[in-house]
C-alpha cells in the first residue's frame, strides 16, 4: 500500500494544462512536472509557452507545448492529440485558461462578455470534451481539475459581471461532468476555486485602488496568496491523493469566504 505522501505523486502520467503561458498555468504546470508528470501546455502566446516548457524541461520531465485558443474546439482537440502522441495518456487536465475582466456591466458591450465567457466556460467544456474522449478511448482513470474562483461566490468593489458569471457557471459545469463521467468512465472532475493571487488574474483589481482595499479587508490572512501556496490543493485533486473526490469545490482563499 502506498505511503501518504507517495498518494500525492504523478509518476507515469501525462498532464494538460491550459493558460500556461503566464501566472497561476505556469506555477500548475511546474507543480505537476515536480511531482513526476509529463505535462502538455497550451495557450495563446507561443513564445511565453516556450519559456514554461523549458521549466518543465529543466526539472527533467518530458513537455509538448501548443498554441491553443480554448475558445476553439479544433485547437482543444489539437492540444489533447499532441499529449496522447508525444507523451501518452494524458490522466490529468488542469483547465486554467482565463482571462481578466473588471469593467462596469452599464460599459460592457455583449460581445466582450461573450468573449469572457466563451474564454472561461466554453473553453473549459470544449478541453473537458476532447480530453475525455481521449481518456475512454484510453481505457483508463483521469482527474480534470477545473480552476474557478471565489468571485464566482463571493463579490467585491471590483465590478466583473462577466467573469463571475461565467466562474459560477463553472462551478455547475464541474458538478454535471462529475455526474456523468465519474460513475461510467473513471473521470472525476472537481474545481479549485482560489482567492486572490498576487500571480493570477488579479492585476486590473490591484491597480483599483478601492478595490484592492476592499479585497484585503475580507482577507482575514490579511494578504494575498503566493501561487506555491495552491500546489498541494492542485496536487490533491489531480493525483490518488483525492481519489474519493468528485463533483467537490476546494477553496483556497486565505479565509475569504468565511464571511
Amino acid at each position: 500500500m502506498a505511503g501518504a505522501l507517495d498518494l500525492f505523486r504523478l509518476d507515469g502520467k501525462v498532464a494538460v494544462v491550459t493558460g500556461a503561458s503566464s501566472g497561476l498555468g505556469v506555477t500548475f504546470a511546474t507543480v505537476l512536472a515536480e511531482a513526476g508528470a509529463d505535462v502538455a501546455i497550451g495557450a495563446r502566446r507561443a513564445d511565453l509557452l516556450e519559456e514554461t516548457k523549458a521549466k518543465i524541461e529543466a526539472l527533467g520531465r518530458r513537455a509538448v507545448a501548443v498554441q491553443t485558443d480554448v475558445t476553439s474546439a479544433e485547437d482543444c482537440a489539437r492540444l489533447v492529440a499532441a499529449a496522447a502522441e508525444q507523451l501518452g495518456g494524458p490522466h490529468v487536465l488542469v483547465n486554467n485558461a482565463g482571462v481578466a475582466s473588471v469593467v462596469p456591466a452599464l460599459r460592457e458591450s455583449p460581445d466582450d462578455f461573450r468573449r469572457v465567457v466563451d474564454i472561461h466556460l466554453t473553453g473549459t467544456y470544449q478541453m473537458s470534451q476532447s480530453f475525455a474522449r481521449a481518456c475512454v478511448d484510453g481505457g483508463h482513470p483521469a482527474a480534470i481539475v477545473n480552476v474557478t474562483s471565489i468571485v464566482g461566490l463571493v463579490v467585491n468593489k471590483a465590478p466583473q459581471a462577466a467573469y463571475s458569471s461565467a466562474k459560477q457557471a463553472l462551478f455547475g459545469l464541474t458538478r454535471e461532468l462529475a455526474m456523468q463521467w465519474t460513475s461510467r468512465y473513471g473521470i472525476r472532475v472537481n474545481a479549485l476555486a482560489p482567492g486572490l493571487f498576487s500571480a493570477g488574474l488579479s492585476r486590473d483589481i490591484q491597480r483599483n485602488e478601492a478595490a484592492y482595499a476592499d479585497a484585503l479587508s475580507n482577507i482575514p490572512i490579511g494578504r494575498l496568496g503566493d501561487a506555491s501556496e495552491l500546489a498541494g490543493a492542485l496536487l490533491l485533486l489531480a493525483s490518488d491523493a483525492g481519489s474519493y473526490m468528485t463533483g467537490s469545490i476546494l477553496i483556497v482563499d486565505g479565509g475569504w469566504t468565511i464571511h
